[in-house]
């Protein structure tokens, strides 16, 4: 069973990445918090848009998980989520510098997930204008699976859990350490867009999960060096 470590620092993870949240999913929770439909309540239908984003992350843990589970043999488990932890963090930190505007190594690794949302798109765009409830849902689901290196690098830890159920809790808690961010960005979408495309905000948020990072992969390797 994954540790409460491990889930509390997914969900941190999540949290930290705000900055980045706000550059990728920003425009579209304030698009979206905007197009509402004034009949219908919009505390409601933001907070069923990120459910959905959160079920979708929930779900492609659950599938990471399951492939590790049954693609990996017991032996080979172990070196492999030390290298996916490894590949997770590193990962995170040039989202952090990219995020920071210093680096754009990790815009060339979302292009990775671009042939899926073309796929996507069309049923994306069809549920838009958001008119009604089970469509707000709709897009929520849809938006998890949106290309973004913050959903890449948890992955990577789903993927090594080894455990379909683990990774499905993984992808979770780094899905609720999302939620508060993109709530605010989705409820005060106007009192919070110069704040969030400001660059020191920009710069200190990336810094800040650059660090997070460091730390998680100065952590794992002295945790490894004295198991060995």
């Amino acid at each position: 069973m994954v540790s409460t470590l491990t889930l509390l620092s997914l969900a941190a993870t999540g949290f930290l990445g705000g900055g980045h949240c706000a550059g990728m999913c920003g425009g579209l929770s304030t698009a979206f918090a905007l197009q509402l439909p004034p009949q219908v309540g919009r505390v409601k239908l933001i907070v069923l848009m990120n459910l959905g984003r959160i079920g979708s992350y929930t779900f492609i843990g659950l599938l990471l998980g399951a492939l590790g589970q049954f693609g990996i043999s017991l032996d080979q488990t172990r070196l492999l989520q030390h290298i996916l932890f490894a590949a997770a963090n590193l990962l995170l930190l040039f989202i952090g510098l990219y995020l920071a505007g210093l680096n754009a190594y990790a815009a060339q690794v979302e292009k990775l997930g671009r042939p899926v949302w073309r796929r996507l798109n069309p049923l994306f765009n069809r549920l838009l204008p958001i008119q009604n409830t089970p469509a707000c849902f709709g897009v929520g689901l849809l938006w998890g699976w949106l290309p973004c290196g913050m959903v890449y690098s948890a992955s990577l830890y789903a993927l090594g859990s080894g455990n379909a159920l683990d990774g499905a809790l993984m992808m979770l808690a780094f899905g609720l350490g999302t939620l508060p961010n993109l709530l605010a960005m989705g409820l005060f979408a106007n009192q919070l867009k110069g704040l969030l495309q400001h660059p020191h905000f920009r710069l200190v948020a990336g810094l800040s999960v650059s660090l997070w990072a460091a730390w998680q992969l100065w952590h794992g390797v002295a945790v490894w060096l004295q198991a060995g």
